[in-house]
């Protein structure tokens, strides 16, 4: 099937360079609006459970339904980005989840809002994956990965970060809270148009020379060899898929409950006001955010195992400090800061760069979209949901720990993950190939 395309193909490096930086930063505020639009709810629920009439158990299955619905569609939807082109799925899915957002604030009780927020969960979900796609797409090899890490990580920044202090602020100068949802069609309206015409489709973009790199040829040759050379399940036989998806339920249970649960958690049992509360809580999307810009680099020198079971353990000790503490503005916000970076950062690592490193190129955007799908469905679709029953029936302080025990079960998977950092290949492969060196230690290591 032949389609007909209006863009002349990137036949010039310059330009070829300037597409990359103009597509990297539209598809992550794309998907900074996605998690502004997703999570601007959570600060707001106060205000929504006292008008509508709610309780914890409505906001975690609220928070839950999306979830659910954006892991099943992520699941599938890349596909048919493929078949009928990115844009034709990423440009509806921005017009619509935006007008789900102002739907959302004509909601007159809980089930017009789950049905909502779970329509808002389809159209994410087909946004999200093909995005990440267009992302991989559009970056040279060398700069795949800052690449994806960058889009990825302005979703905690706009959705945990900003989203809270936007919506508090808001909420002090608008007439009630749905005016606040009405206002995300605005931005939402603009990504759109700029989202149809800058983005290419594969064909659409001609490969550049390549400069010489110690890469695997597998990563660089990844976006040539489709993705239906193999059937999805096949990602299954692949050890790190396998953990990799077990370790990222456990790191998305922390993730989702925390942001659902905080804003009601500092305001009901910490007794802060709102304003405080928004700043308190906007620490988990600026410590994601430093965490998934962070964490995957770090990788690259010290592996990426080492570095999700190092990430885990501070979150976890920050976690435990966390749940200890008193309710301290400015030692709450840096709390949740330290642990969503340990936590998003191996979240982002184990989601996209070790999925895309443990398995064959024609499998690769399969294999992200089956551990960030599956990893959706039950940390940010089930979760919520038991958080909320959980804090109905015996407190709002008790969902903290099953954020606890998402970390230590994502700390006990990541033990199991093989070693996938290009860099720690490449020495294991010198060492083997020059068996003289087995003993010379280089840098801080020692070749076994």
């Amino acid at each position: 099937m032949h389609r007909k395309f209006t863009r002349p193909a990137l036949d010039t490096r310059p330009k070829r360079r300037r597409y990359e930086r103009t597509a990297v930063i539209l598809l992550a505020l794309g998907f900074g609006l996605v998690g502004l639009d997703r999570w601007i709810i959570t600060p707001l629920f106060p205000a929504i459970m006292a008008d509508l009439d709610l309780g914890y158990d409505d906001l975690g299955n609220i928070v839950g339904i999306l979830g659910l619905t954006w892991g099943v569609s992520a699941l599938f939807m890349g596909r048919l980005s493929d078949k009928f082109g990115r844009r034709r799925v990423m440009v509806p899915g921005i017009i619509l989840f935006s007008l789900f957002s102002v739907f959302s604030g004509l909601a007159t009780g809980l089930i017009s809002l789950l049905l909502v927020r779970a329509l808002m969960g389809i159209t994410e979900g087909a946004y999200s994956p093909t995005a990440v796609a267009s992302t991989a797409e559009a970056s040279r090899p060398e700069r795949r990965g800052f690449n994806m890490g960058l889009q990825q990580s302005t979703f905690a920044l706009f959705g945990i970060g900003l989203g809270p202090i936007i919506a508090t602020q808001l909420l002090d100068v608008l007439p009630n809270w749905r005016w606040v949802f009405a206002i995300m069609i605005v931005p939402g309206l603009i990504l759109a148009f700029f989202t149809w015409r800058v983005i290419r489709e594969p064909e659409e973009l001609e490969e550049a020379a390549l400069p010489e790199t110690d890469l695997p040829e597998a990563v660089l040759d990844s976006a040539e060899e489709p993705v239906e050379v193999y059937p999805w399940y096949e990602v299954f036989k692949y050890r790190n898929i396998v953990f990799g998806t077990l370790a990222l339920c456990g790191a998305m249970t922390c993730i989702f409950v925390m942001s659902a649960m905080v804003p009601s958690y500092l305001t009901d049992y910490q007794s802060m006001s709102l304003t405080d509360m928004g700043f308190a809580t906007s620490g988990i999307g600026f410590g994601a955010f430093a965490g998934q810009l962070l964490i995957p680099g770090i990788s690259d020198r010290i592996g990426r195992k080492l570095a999700a079971i190092l990430a885990l353990l501070f979150g976890a000790a920050m976690m435990t400090l966390f749940i200890a503490q008193g309710p301290n503005v400015f030692t709450t916000f840096a709390l949740l800061f330290a642990v969503a970076m340990g936590v998003n950062g191996t979240l982002a690592l184990v989601s996209a760069t070790v999925s895309v490193e443990s398995v064959p190129p024609a499998l690769m955007a399969t294999a992200a979209g089956t551990v960030m799908g599956l990893g959706e469905i039950f940390g940010g679709g089930v979760a919520p949901v038991v958080a909320g029953n959980l804090a109905s029936a015996y407190g709002i302080q008790t969902p903290l720990y099953l954020a606890m025990g998402g970390i230590l079960v994502a700390l006990v998977m990541v033990l199991f993950l093989q070693e996938t950092a290009p860099s720690k290949l490449l020495s294991k492969t010198h060492s083997n190939a020059n068996p003289d060196l087995t003993e010379e230690p280089v840098g801080n290591e020692t070749h076994a």
